[in-house]
């Protein structure tokens, strides 16, 4: 438990996120019934801040895994380490989580093994228990624990996704970029920059995202968007913080860097 000092710190340092709906209110109510969420959106939508934002608020420490091609079900739970000649049990992440009452984001769960996600569904359901085979433990969750997954629908394929066993497993929330004026505030809040800037680049995230004809992975995201107006805000120039932070970000192409290079000039000008 924390004390009433240690809250006041959690609150008082809550990173700034900008609602597009009500998703921080679902949020509040999922963790309240002790229900589990999957956030579905694209990348740089805002569903990491939106974790951190809400733990924050709730007042819950937030134990954040990042999901990848070698991520075992051990690198979850735990294992059986060699110390000093001795061997000893270490917890990983999600059994940490489940012990202390955390928040357990796990970031881009697809990209994880596929058996990755069976250990998930006790946590995921009433039972709320973690079992631990190596050590035969079952272990219970702790009040306020909250399991949260996220991932991109936009770029799955048949190899990577979630099984209709897990996923309904969840109440989902739906995100994705946010509205102009929305996405204009985050990039003057977390850039610190003017308004005319951060409306500059809202709309060129507009045109960007309206392209069809070029091949690219992923679109612009606020994240960008809010790290070109760092740089800009740091000294350099428009047109070079959009090339290093956006163009050359979203393609290794040299065609279709120079494609993009063409609609940054018609949006913020040549002499930008």
């Amino acid at each position: 438990m924390h004390s009433a000092q240690q809250l006041w710190e959690i609150r008082r340092e809550i990173p700034f996120y900008a609602p597009q709906g009500d998703e921080c209110r679902l949020f509040q109510h999922a963790h309240a019934s002790a229900l589990p969420l999957l956030i579905k959106g694209p990348t740089g939508c805002g569903k990491t801040r939106l974790v951190e934002h809400m733990a924050a608020r709730l007042g819950r420490p937030l134990i954040t895994v990042s999901c990848h091609d070698d991520l075992s079900a051990s690198d979850l739970v735990g294992r059986f380490l060699i110390s000093g000649g001795n061997t000893q049990w270490s917890d990983g992440p999600l059994t940490r989580a489940v012990r202390q009452g955390a928040i357990c984001y796990l970031d881009e769960v697809v990209e994880a093994r596929r058996d990755t996600t069976v250990v998930l569904h006790p946590l995921a359901d009433d039972r709320r228990m973690l079992a631990i085979e190596r050590t035969g433990e079952q272990l219970q969750a702790a009040p306020g624990f909250m399991l949260v997954i996220s991932y991109n629908p936009g770029y799955q394929n048949l190899l990577k996704s979630l099984k209709p066993s897990t996923r309904q497993r969840f109440v989902a929330l739906c995100m994705d970029y946010p509205n102009a004026a929305i996405e204009q505030a985050i990039i003057e809040a977390e850039a610190q920059v003017p308004p005319a800037l951060a409306a500059q680049l809202v709309e060129l995230a507009t045109a960007l995202r309206r392209l069809t004809d070029h091949d690219l992975e992923e679109t612009v995201s606020t994240r960008l968007l809010v790290v070109a107006a760092r740089l800009v805000g740091s000294g350099l120039s428009l047109r070079q913080a959009v090339q290093a932070a956006i163009v050359d970000a979203l393609t290794d192409d040299a065609d279709t860097a120079a494609a993009l290079s063409e609609l940054v000039r018609a949006v913020c000008g040549d002499g930008a």
